[in-house]
């Protein structure tokens, strides 16, 4: 077995001068939960600030009961016909617990998202559940589950992307030999799957490397679709795509199986225009052409250690490529209050991918985009768990990420494996809330949570400050929409960065920030936001808020 703390003392001793290295402030790990029963495969906050996760049914036994009298029965199912066990939990942040949720369809390699309305919907899957869309509605009782709808999905949709759009509706985009996109809810009866030439374009013959494509919302209203390792601007309402972007120059593919990781860096000014706004895509990570089949014959090649950032609004746009401190695949990317890009989870070797992956990257980086070429990296402490291929990391309200899952086998292999079945659950404090900052983190008194905004319109939020004075030029309001997380890619995640109106004080170290929020839903769906109050790069615990 490779010896992941021989990886990382290497790794951290020949770092290049231009990366920062973490010291007492580099972040903290905490263990949450020796076993949660089953393998964090899939995340979702919702705004209730319980934690939705499931893993697959057809793994066999997992490690927490149902209910007494819930089973799920199939008689397709190749490991257990009949299974008691749960394949679904709900986490609850604030008191630490779990609650076993039931599942009936096959979820493996889903995908997801919240609604308007703060309902998780949940879409496709393999076997009996590659056509099946499932509602979760949050709920405050311990009385909700699964609701599930078999036919929901025009076609079988397996490692497909999913992202709200402006006008509420859920679009679905590719998936295994699935070259097109559906949307839910249906417009209408007979509302039919449409083509995307664009998915066969981008399919290797042997690796597709166009699985779970890295969809965003452009600041348009319409649709960064990047596969293998070439993007379009689709116009999903008339089904035209717009422009095709360069190809990145490496040339090496970064979806699945490759496995690289993409996020929509933070949005400014969104107040404005659209013709007036930016927007830029970072794509990081991933494996080399040709490393899945590879890795079938036992040869792991090293991962890659580039990312390329596009300014996707540009009328010329180019990719400026970066190096990481170390090479990674399998990393998830999750944006952090203060816009900052957490990397974290993965591998150094090999590709995604059952038995796949070695080499576990066990320090996650920050990502700072703000700052200069060269001076955008900072490697963090270092977990002890190898999170390997199924893992997953997602923002919760506090600012703290949330790190489960890892399974590299096809079943629940906990012995005699390089890489045993992940069941821990880890939370990671990043560097801002290292305790020595406490005096400088805002604290949010109003808006009430929950409460409920309209687009472009003026608002306050008032906060407190235990270290007293501000630099008013240094506070900012941003919000979060939370993400649905597999597969090293959190769909619908975004940032957006408030436009401020001023800073002023209320009272003993009491300060109100008056912003504006977005200006429609091409900048921000209608939905449930986290809102935070940034003070020199400290957010304060987030507040759930509404917009529409």
């Amino acid at each position: 077995m490779n010896r992941p703390g021989g990886n990382i003392i290497i790794i951290t001793f020949f770092l290049p001068l231009c990366f920062l290295l973490a010291g007492g402030g580099g972040g903290k790990w905490e263990l949450l939960h020796e076993n949660i029963g089953i393998v964090a495969m899939h995340m979702q906050l919702l705004r209730n600030d319980r934690v939705v996760i499931y893993d697959r049914t057809d793994f066999g036994l997992s490690n927490l009961s149902l209910p007494a009298g819930k089973c799920r029965f199939d008689p397709n199912d190749r490991v257990l016909p009949v299974d008691c066990s749960a394949h679904s939990v709900e986490y609850d942040v604030a008191s630490n617990s779990l609650r076993p949720l039931t599942v009936t369809t096959d979820v493996w390699c889903s995908s997801g998202s919240v609604a308007p309305n703060g309902a998780l919907v949940q879409t496709g899957g393999y076997n009996d559940g590659d056509h099946v869309v499932r509602v979760f509605r949050p709920c405050e009782d311990g009385e909700c589950d699964w609701e599930e709808m078999g036919g929901g999905l025009v076609q079988r949709r397996w490692y497909a992307t999913n992202h709200i759009l402006p006008d509420g509706r859920l679009i679905v985009i590719g998936g295994r030999r699935a070259f097109s996109y559906e949307f839910y809810p249906k417009a209408e009866t007979g509302d039919h799957a449409y083509s995307l030439r664009f998915l066969v374009q981008t399919n290797d013959r042997y690796e597709e490397n166009n699985l779970y494509p890295f969809v965003f919302l452009n600041v348009d209203g319409n649709l960064f679709v990047f596969a293998n390792n070439r993007a379009i601007l689709l116009d999903y309402s008339r089904n035209v795509v717009l422009r095709t972007f360069p190809e990145m120059p490496d040339g090496h593919p970064r979806c699945y199986p490759s496995t690289g990781s993409g996020v929509v860096l933070p949005l400014k000014n969104t107040s404005s225009t659209a013709a007036t706004l930016t927007a830029e895509v970072l794509v990081c990570g991933g494996a080399p052409r040709g490393a899945y089949l590879n890795a079938q014959n036992g040869k792991f090649l090293g991962a890659l250690n580039t990312c390329g950032r596009i300014r996707i609004t540009d009328p010329n746009p180019q990719w400026e490529m970066e190096s990481m401190p170390m090479a990674r695949l399998m990393g998830d990317m999750v944006t952090l209050p203060n816009g900052e890009i957490l990397i974290i989870n993965g591998a150094a070797s090999g590709s995604a991918g059952w038995e796949f992956g070695r080499d576990p990257v066990l320090n996650p980086v920050l990502y700072r985009p703000d700052q200069p070429v060269g001076a955008r990296f900072m490697v963090l402490n270092p977990s002890r768990i190898p999170r390997m291929y199924h893992s997953t990391a997602i923002l919760i309200r506090d600012g703290r990420v949330l790190v489960g899952g890892s399974n590299v086998h096809e079943a629940y292999n906990f012995t005699n494996v390089m890489f045993p079945t992940e069941l821990r659950l880890e939370a990671f404090s990043p560097p801002y809330l290292d305790p020595t900052l406490a005096n400088k983190r805002p604290v949010i008194i109003s808006p009430a949570p929950n409460s409920q905004f309209e687009y472009g319109k003026r608002f306050s939020v008032r906060f407190k400050l235990a270290g007293g004075a501000v630099n008013k030029n240094l506070v900012t309001v941003t919000m979060v929409a939370p993400s649905f997380n597999t597969h090293s890619f959190s769909m619908n995640q975004r940032l957006l960065l408030l436009d401020s109106l001023g800073v002023k004080p209320i009272g003993k170290n009491g300060y109100q920030i008056d912003a504006v929020m977005p200006g429609s839903g091409s900048l921000a769906p209608s939905g449930y936001y986290l809102l935070f109050v940034v003070n020199q790069d400290i957010p304060s615990e987030g507040i759930w808020i509404h917009i529409h």
